[in-house]
């Protein structure tokens, strides 16, 4: 099978979200449609799969031909304005594997990668307007020190090599920066690829979107109905588990005078579920995965 169409913690997924054959299925990552397919096939020829992905190559490479099923280009964040324009109120279960895709990743010109001498890059959707060369050589030295900071864990003075580099000369490839910085480590490749999460998550927006997309999931799933999130690093998981927990992203739990849990949801596994010995043997891509699901409160 080829690498763009591994779908992670399968097996799992559909144990768990498919709780209704009949019902409606939201996949909010498409990718290479591995998880879709695998819905559609879990479900009645009543069941529906509605899919998203920003990504116009995931779009283009599509080849899902089942009335049963829609792929929409769009970001998983306006996910309740799309279930409107279908008229539809509720759906039975939601998916998010989040992240960088292995096809996306594992493209030179899109500029995700480390390995790669590409220009800087790093947007999900080609139509967005700002791209990681536009943050690295025109952000603020406080702005790139948060950045870093909030969405890669990095506490040391890399923006200001960053910034001390620029000012000789425009950093446009993935190259440039990492010669930029300058950095010796025997775990190199690690804290690089920290620095290429922090900038991609900025670009895209990453973790604005999966605030709002779990929001709006709140609204859209019905009493009963079950949400499914991926996680591949720890910023994404803390804000999953509390919101999964809680329904706030304070990870506070609202109780009511009675003493009452007021969650809306309620974690199916308290446990983080993570892929078995030998999915990770096969997909590399699933060591890092965290898998959390929910039921929303009848």
């Amino acid at each position: 099978m080829n690498e763009y169409h591994i779908p992670v913690l399968l097996d799992e997924i559909l144990s768990f979200l498919v709780k209704e054959k009949n019902g409606i299925y939201i996949d909010t990552t498409f990718g290479g449609g591995g998880h879709s397919l695998s819905l559609l096939n879990k479900l009645s020829n009543q069941g529906r799969v509605i899919a998203f992905d920003k990504d116009i190559d995931s779009i283009k490479k599509n080849n899902i031909i089942d009335a049963r099923f829609n792929l929409i280009k769009t970001n998983y964040r306006f996910i309740k304005k799309i279930m409107k324009l279908f008229n539809i109120n509720k759906v039975s279960g939601i998916l998010a594997d989040l992240g960088i895709s292995s096809h996306q990743i594992n493209s030179p010109k899109r500029g995700f990668s480390i390995r790669y001498n590409s220009l800087l890059d790093m947007r999900m959707d080609p139509d967005n307007k700002i791209n990681a060369q536009h943050i690295i050589n025109n952000y603020s030295d406080n702005e790139l020190s948060n950045i870093l900071i909030r969405f890669g864990e990095i506490k040391n003075n890399i923006s200001k090599l960053i910034l001390k580099h620029r000012k000789k000369k425009q950093i446009k490839s993935t190259f440039d920066l990492i010669n930029s910085i300058n950095f010796f480590s025997k775990k190199k490749n690690k804290f690089f690829s920290k620095i290429f999460q922090s900038l991609r998550i900025e670009v895209n927006d990453e973790i604005n979107a999966l605030k709002d997309l779990l929001k709006n999931s709140l609204s859209i799933l019905k009493p009963g109905g079950r949400i499914a999130v991926i996680s591949y690093h720890s910023i994404e998981d803390r804000i999953v588990k509390k919101f999964l927990k809680t329904g706030n992203f304070n990870g506070i739990v609202p109780y009511d005078k009675y003493g009452n849990n007021l969650s809306p949801l309620i974690l199916l596994e308290p446990r983080i579920i993570f892929s078995s010995k030998e999915e990770k043997k096969e997909n590399n891509r699933s060591r890092s995965a965290i898998l959390r699901i929910a039921e929303k409160k009848i």
